[in-house]
């Protein structure tokens, strides 16, 4: 058994109550069970987090690395009453230097960041990207009404609560009971590094989304007798290509992506007055560039709205970048110089390959760090489904 500090394991393993502990891996394997799974290999419960290795019915083996906690309600000095938490406890209690939660490159483990109720046997997940690097001894909360839908449905997904007037990163949380605990990890599996509105809308369907064959009235065609350069150089057909990027959640992630971007580029360059538009590859740079009727390169932004709109029915768009510089915080921020054009993805609430346009000079600014944007950003009037005027105003404005 590996011990803290044992540099042959490429994650951080703590030691704790083994007595304490064992309810929560006893619910990860009961739950394995009841989805009819095997478990091939279990860490013990005096060292966290726990590595499982199992196998499914169907044969199809898996693994995760558990950061698992107890989640309970109990009443606590300054929280508010209708809230379920749990709190990232590794380590001594000077030990508040960050932590990093795990991912395994290769892809045969999924990290789950859970919060567990051994008695009223439910699970709640967080997003464990998000919360890569975090510190430890730091609560997770969740409302009592989030409960009650996951005891009433066994499956269930929302926008974690953050206090009013907040620029928190939004956050999709999913719970379930053990009858959905593999649902959980093949999310998980599929969710690990997406956009929080992607995240939601696989959450709407546990993980496993399926498009529909019948994309804006244009049907799929079958697999063609030309075959892909691509396809020649893996040597593979261009079925199996397709089916390599959908069992792995990475690559699925990453072309996610860059369809979002090719749509909105075809879509583009056949605006009339738009030319030399092309897509810009290098890291931390805009999406897009292109001209306008002449104009100067005028630089274009994609972020994919979130799945749950305004109370007013508006699109939102968690407009943040994931990570922030420790030295300044407001890096996560972006500023209306960065790019001249926000162009919002409608996907993860249509799931179709729509999109809505803003200018950067006209969104808000953020309450707290000057010069930058608001994060939270709604698609409401200042929005235009034709960006033509939209890129009008730009051009004049360079």
């Amino acid at each position: 058994m590996a011990r803290p500090g044992d540099h042959t394991l490429p994650y951080n393993v703590y030691g704790v109550s083994r007595r304490h502990r064992e309810p929560l891996l006893q619910f990860i394997h009961e739950a394995l069970a009841v989805c009819g799974c095997r478990v091939i290999h279990s860490s013990g419960a005096g060292h966290a987090p726990f590595r499982i290795s199992f196998e499914t019915a169907a044969g199809e083996r898996m693994g995760i690395l558990a950061y698992a906690f107890f989640a309970n309600n109990r009443d606590t000095k300054n929280r508010p009453k209708d809230e379920y938490r749990f709190q990232l406890k590794y380590g001594g209690k000077r030990d508040y230097n960050l932590h990093h939660l795990w991912q395994d490159p290769y892809g045969l483990y999924t990290t789950v960041l859970v919060g567990i109720s051994p008695d009223e046997r439910f699970f709640v997940g967080f997003d464990p990207v998000l919360h890569s690097p975090t510190k430890h001894f730091i609560s997770l909360e969740f409302k009592d009404s989030f409960v009650d839908d996951i005891l009433r449905s066994r499956w269930a997904w929302r926008e974690r609560d953050r206090r009013k007037g907040s620029e928190e990163p939004v956050e999709v949380i999913v719970g379930g009971t053990a009858e959905s605990f593999l649902d959980f990890v093949r999310f998980e599996r599929e969710a690990r590094g997406e956009d929080q509105g992607h995240r939601a809308l696989l959450a709407d369907h546990r993980g496993i989304f399926v498009p529909s064959t019948n994309l804006g009235g244009i049907s799929v065609a079958p697999e063609s007798a030309y075959v892909h350069q691509l396809a020649r150089e893996f040597e593979m057909s261009e079925s199996a290509v397709l089916d390599l990027i959908a069992g792995a959640s990475r690559l699925k992630m990453a072309v996610r992506g860059w369809v979002a971007e090719q749509h909105l580029v075809e879509r583009l360059r056949q605006v009339d007055g738009i030319t030399d538009c092309e897509r810009i590859k290098a890291e931390n740079s805009p999406d897009i560039q292109l001209r306008f009727e002449g104009s100067d390169l005028l630089f274009v932004e994609c972020k994919n709205v979130l799945r749950v709109p305004r109370k007013d029915g508006a699109a939102r768009v968690d407009f943040q970048r994931t990570r922030a510089s420790k030295s300044d915080p407001c890096s996560r921020y972006y500023s209306p110089d960065d790019f001249d054009v926000l162009a919002a993805c409608l996907h993860a609430r249509t799931e179709r390959w729509e999109y809505s346009f803003a200018l950067t000079s006209e969104l808000d600014e953020h309450r707290k760090c000057a010069g930058k944007l608001s994060s939270n950003v709604a698609v409401d009037a200042r929005w235009r489904d034709d960006i033509r005027g939209i890129l009008g105003t730009a051009a004049r404005g360079t």
